[in-house]
């Protein structure tokens, strides 16, 4: 019910924007009683809060995923960063980041969630990611992100993949 009720809230942001996200749409379209949604989300934030965990959870399990098949520790998180940023391969999992990306951008307490997780990241890897060159390739790969998110460009594969390659090298300098 739980998992119903956030891919109701993610495609109605997705189709109708985030002010479009209301208890009562929300619970409407996903055939669920006011009531059975308040069980799980008692408010709005509350929904928006968990879209937000389960996105960003996924970006976390992929990111690890990409890490633990790499065995040069120095820009290793940067490199995984740039693997799953440029990986939005499927329709379903470009508009599922487009929800998160909508979201971040209408919800201040979202925004500074998200602060926190480059914050905490940042710390974490602050040894072998630190550097200049490592934080040219994920702003970089946060542009490729957000382009792919907008459909604002169109890459050819080959141009894609030698950019990855070309960030990738820059994360290793």
């Amino acid at each position: 019910m739980r998992q119903q009720l956030l891919e109701v809230a993610a495609r109605l942001s997705l189709e109708q924007g985030i002010a479009a996200v209301t208890l009562d749409r929300v619970s409407q379209a996903a055939g669920v009683s006011k009531g059975g949604l308040l069980h799980h989300f008692p408010n709005k934030l509350a929904l928006l809060d968990g879209l937000f965990d389960e996105l960003v959870a996924r970006f976390d399990r992929a990111i690890a995923a990409a890490m633990a098949e790499d065995d040069i520790e120095r820009g290793r998180f940067t490199r995984a960063y740039l693997a799953v940023c440029f990986a939005l391969d499927g329709e379903a999992e470009r508009q599922d980041w487009q929800v998160l990306a909508i979201a971040l951008l209408a919800e201040p307490q979202l925004k500074a969630r998200w602060r926190d997780w480059v914050a905490r990241h940042s710390a974490e890897f602050a040894k072998t990611d630190g550097s200049p060159n490592c934080l040219i390739a994920r702003f970089a790969a946060d542009g490729v992100w957000l382009a792919d998110l907008m459909q604002s460009h169109e890459l050819a594969m080959a141009t894609r993949a030698e950019l990855l390659e070309r960030l990738k090298a820059l994360s290793l300098q």
